[in-house]
Order: structure tokens, then C-alpha cells, then sequence
């Protein structure tokens, strides 16, 4: 099969078990009917699952957003 880009020949290999055809010249990946899913399926597999929001560490960026009261608002007007 030729590359639609740039009509070099395509070079076939497996990965994952599932077989994608390149193109050495442009480095173009080029999956058939059905290769995605199945490269999603398998690297969804492999990944360690996501750490829950209670796992996290409590950094500035993780930590719960406080609603301001009225108490806080006084306090960034007049700085008590």
C-alpha cells in the first residue's frame, strides 16, 4: 500500500498485537478499521488507575475552594 501523503511504500508492524502501517519517510501512522479501539483498549489496561481526589495531596492546586462568608470579605477590605 502506498502512503496517501506522499506515495512512499508503507512498512506494516505489530504492536500491542495489533498491526499499523507506517510510512518511514513522512513517519505517518496509518491504523485500519477497528486498530485504534483496540490500541485504546490495551494501553487503558496497561495504565495504573488515576488516584481518587481523597488520595491526593493536600497542595494549594488540590485543596478544596472555601466559600468566602462575609467575615473574609471584611477582612481583605480592612485588614483585620
Amino acid at each position: 500500500m502506498q502512503c496517501p501523503i506522499d506515495g512512499t511504500q508503507l512498512v506494516m508492524t505489530e504492536r500491542s498485537g495489533v498491526e499499523i502501517d507506517y510510512c518511514p519517510q513522512c513517519r505517518g501512522v496509518w491504523l485500519d478499521r477497528g486498530e485504534l479501539d483496540k490500541i485504546i483498549d490495551r494501553s487503558a489496561a496497561a495504565a495504573p488507575a488515576p488516584a481518587s481526589w481523597d488520595d491526593r495531596p493536600e497542595t494549594s492546586e488540590h485543596r478544596p475552594r472555601r466559600k468566602k462568608g462575609a467575615a473574609s470579605l471584611l477582612g481583605e477590605i480592612f485588614d483585620f
